[in-house]
């Protein structure tokens, strides 16, 4: 049976460093069982609150992080932000009984690079660490959804761009603004007057110059990097 699922997942070059915070003693037993099966996951430590999770990254940095968004001491928004800000190297994949929208979006915002029900099947979850490990993301339906509908429902109506130091021309940002917008290629063309072969011209160059691979991606892109304006 493990000779089975070694061949259903990618085997990348080196080991993958991962590191377990939540609460639930049961459920991080789980998870090292689980993790334990795949030959190139190397688990670093497992702890139940925020501050070991520091202790143990003033230590070493795993390259993946899976966090329950509700912890001890903090909440798994904040906690995910500030560790980004603290270990950008760190990669956080996000677990929690909670599939509501906005839980995924704050989460995804607060840099998250996927987010995971805690009923996951195991093949999933290995999907999920090896996509992060090598893409930087991991997209379910659930996050796609959620990411969309959070861009528009948080900035629909206040999609004025920052221009300053962006390395997006001023009609790149427009077009990114109708893509968070949830808008279609026609729909865009037809708002600025422009062609659809121009739209698609200018959906190639923000997918180039962002590192992006699609839509959704480039919401979470344009979000992380502050190029919505929140002030309106």
């Amino acid at each position: 049976m493990k000779k089975t699922k070694d061949r259903l997942i990618h085997q990348p070059l080196n080991s993958i460093k991962i590191g377990i915070v939540d609460d639930h003693k049961l459920f991080r037993l789980g998870l090292m069982e689980i993790l334990g099966q795949v030959k190139h996951f190397e688990l670093i430590f497992e702890v139940e609150s925020y501050s070991q999770l520091l202790e143990e990254m003033e230590l070493q940095v795993p390259d993946i992080i899976l966090m329950d968004i509700e912890m001890p001491e903090t909440d798994g928004i904040d906690g995910c932000k500030h560790i980004v800000e603290r270990f950008p190297d760190a990669k956080i994949i996000a677990l929690s009984m909670h599939t509501a929208d906005n839980f995924i979006f704050y989460m995804m915002k607060a840099g998250a690079r996927s987010y995971l029900p805690k009923d996951i099947d195991e093949q999933t979850l290995y999907k999920a660490i090896e996509t992060v490990y090598t893409n930087g993301f991991y997209f379910t339906d659930a996050v796609t959804a959620a990411m969309l509908n959070g861009v528009k429902k948080n900035y629909g109506r206040r999609s004025t761009l920052k221009y300053g130091e962006s390395p997006l021309s001023k009609r790149e940002l427009e077009v990114l603004t109708l893509i968070c917008n949830g808008l279609t290629t026609a729909e865009i063309a037809q708002k600025l007057f422009i062609s659809i072969k121009t739209v698609e011209g200018h959906r190639k160059n923000l997918l180039e110059k962002s590192g992006m691979s699609n839509s959704v991606s480039l919401a979470v892109y344009a979000v992380k990097n502050g190029m919505l304006d929140e002030r309106h």
